[in-house]
């Protein structure tokens, strides 16, 4: 079994800047795609930035040029560094990574998500 954990929510002014980080542990595997989603009250949750395996990345438009997604694979980890933060970016934030693992000589996928952490952006 795989867990995610992130850290670094909290509350912030409008403008200011938070990174979040999350982190992959448990049986051995590989992460290939890893990214970001949000999930605002009472709204669907929602893609923020993805990076596939090779460090390529893209973001949603409502992100574009004040959040950077990052990925260290060795460490199984994914950052999200967001600036510029507006009331609007409140919502509960997610990791998700594509696991692949072996069972014996099987390989198998999974997507594993965290817990989720709480950014609350005051105007």
């Amino acid at each position: 079994q795989v867990q995610l954990v992130e850290s670094g929510g909290g509350l912030v002014q409008a403008g200011g800047s938070l990174g979040l980080s999350c982190v992959a542990s448990g049986r051995p595997f590989s992460a290939n795609a890893m990214g970001w989603y949000r999930q605002a009250p009472g709204k669907e949750r929602e893609l923020v930035a993805g990076i596939t395996s090779g460090g390529n990345t893209n973001y949603a438009d409502f992100v574009k040029g004040r959040f950077t997604i990052s990925r260290d694979s060795a460490k199984n980890t994914v950052h999200l560094q967001m600036n510029s933060l507006k009331p609007e970016d409140t919502a509960v934030y997610y990791c998700h990574m594509e696991i692949r693992y072996y069972s014996g000589n099987r390989l198998n996928t999974l997507d594993a998500w965290g817990q989720g952490t709480l950014v609350t952006v005051s105007s």
